[in-house]
């Protein structure tokens, strides 16, 4: 199954549900997943130097995910290799007592990639239209407010040539559930488990409703959501990594032409 299905660049009819968070697609197994990827990943690692030095763009990359998602994760498999002169993950946390004295989108705007970087954030701007609206950290007509600003922002980055693509991880309960236990019951992964992440469980269907409308309401041709079948972590990793060689491959991206003529330079 090509990525396709999973771009929203109109999210006016989306419904979560239309998604199976278990799609594997159309392999197989793991295993021819798996090397697909990796064809894909020396792609992308092509296609990442060409626009480092090409230098006329950016590359913003937006996780989203309940907890367990895989955003670590994915950020890890599917960025691995790629030259980290052009690279910068920004992880957003509860916002600092200066980030709240501002504006929503300051700290996040100071964060937006340089032309000729991949900009990764895992959790970004959304967090704002779903954090602060799941627990009524703010009023409701503020927060609805919220996706008009969104959209505003993004137009603008894309109309300076920042490339956006947002990625939702999207599991299903069941699926939290058993990761949530995996890290309770390995003494390795006890430090990814936060004892305030079984409280946010108890909020899925507040979440999966405030996702839903993040999508519906912020997808757009510059800006598109794909929404990620994350069950299957090896799935995962192929669909976003097939995301980004399409989106890049589809972009004109030269070498600089030498400003000397290489016939005439003799090396001794």
């Amino acid at each position: 199954m090509s990525n396709k299905s999973y771009r929203i660049e109109d999210g006016s009819k989306f419904k979560l549900s239309s998604i199976d968070p278990s799609d594997d697609g159309k392999f197989k197994n793991r295993e021819e997943c798996e090397a697909a990827t990796a064809v894909l990943t020396e792609e992308l690692l092509k296609l990442q130097e060409t626009f480092y030095v090409d230098g006329r763009r950016a590359l913003l990359i937006v996780f989203q995910a309940m907890d367990t998602g895989g955003k670590d994760g994915a950020i890890r498999q599917c960025f691995r290799g790629l030259n980290p002169i052009g690279t910068q993950v920004t992880s957003f946390k509860r916002p600092s007592t200066e980030e709240m004295s501002h504006d929503f989108l300051w700290r996040i705007h100071k964060a937006v990639p340089a032309k000729s970087k991949f900009g990764i954030f895992n959790r970004s701007h959304y967090e704002d239209v779903l954090v602060v609206r799941v627990h009524d950290l703010i009023p409701k007509k503020d927060w609805k407010e919220r996706y008009e600003h969104i959209n505003n922002f993004e137009k603008s980055l894309s109309e300076e040539n920042t490339v956006i693509l947002k990625f939702f991880l999207h599991i299903s309960k069941d699926e939290q559930k058993q990761r949530l236990e995996e890290r309770l019951a390995d003494p390795a992964k006890h430090w990814k488990f936060e004892p305030g992440d079984l409280k946010e469980r108890t909020f899925w269907d507040d979440y999966m409703e405030a996702y839903e409308d993040a999508v519906s309401k912020c997808s757009a041709p510059w800006a598109p959501w794909y929404v990620v079948p994350s069950n299957k972590k090896w799935y995962r990793n192929y669909v976003i990594t097939d995301a980004l060689v399409k989106t890049l491959s589809k972009i004109e991206m030269n070498y600089p032409k030498a400003v000397f003529n290489p016939a005439e330079m003799k090396v001794v």
